[in-house]
């Protein structure tokens, strides 16, 4: 079992948490980000790109000239590629980028992502998050006491008052547990869970 100190939010040893070596001391392996996070931003393309084509640009139905004996190349349509203003030929087509990367890859994934990140001391956890109220302000001073300005913060979705306290601020997140992803915990410098998180994500990923 790996052993992590748990924190309050001004920083101050309130205790420890024994968890899952395999979750959270596992193998860093770097292929499987790659893997994971260009799936993910594939999945993020709109694919909306289109262009007119000769059949879709209006126009062009009457024959330019007629076919022979008058010098000139012989033309079907001024809506033809080749003319300006005719339609654009073998352009882009909507499509759709996202596909699907094996849940088991994505569980291994999100597993050395977490060790990554307690490998680098940069994974805290805290007792403890719940503020009454949103405070961005407040929130602000809790991560700047923590040592974690910019850092991915991961609780339930419940704590409506935590993530609207910490997604104002520049560099910081909040994701529910139930969303954590790999490219987020990479796209931030420090990663910050609650001790029910941790022990949840354990189960999960066990």
């Amino acid at each position: 079992m790996a052993k992590f100190d748990v924190y309050d939010l001004e920083k101050k040893k309130v205790g420890e948490i024994d968890l899952a070596d395999a979750v959270f001391a596992g193998e860093v392996n770097e292929h499987l980000f790659y893997e994971v996070v260009k799936a993910k931003l594939a999945s993020d393309r709109s694919g909306t790109h289109a262009v007119k084509n000769r059949s879709l640009v209006s126009g062009g139905g009457k024959k330019p000239w007629k076919q022979k004996h008058t010098g000139r190349a012989r033309q079907g349509s001024t809506r033809a590629s080749q003319w300006v203003g005719g339609g654009k030929a073998m352009g882009p087509k909507p499509r759709d980028y996202a596909y699907d990367v094996p849940r088991k890859v994505r569980k291994a994934a999100l597993r050395a992502a977490l060790a990554l990140r307690g490998k680098d001391q940069r994974l805290l956890i805290v007792d403890r998050w719940q503020p009454e109220a949103p405070r961005t302000a407040a929130a602000a001073r809790v991560l700047a006491a923590l040592g974690a300005t910019r850092a991915l913060v991961v609780d339930e979705a419940a704590n409506v008052a935590l993530a609207r306290s910490v997604r104002n601020l520049d560099g910081a997140d909040f994701l529910a547990v139930e969303g954590l992803n790999v490219y987020d915990i990479l796209k931030h410098e420090a990663l910050i869970l609650t001790a029910a998180t941790a022990r949840k994500l354990e189960e999960a990923l066990s």
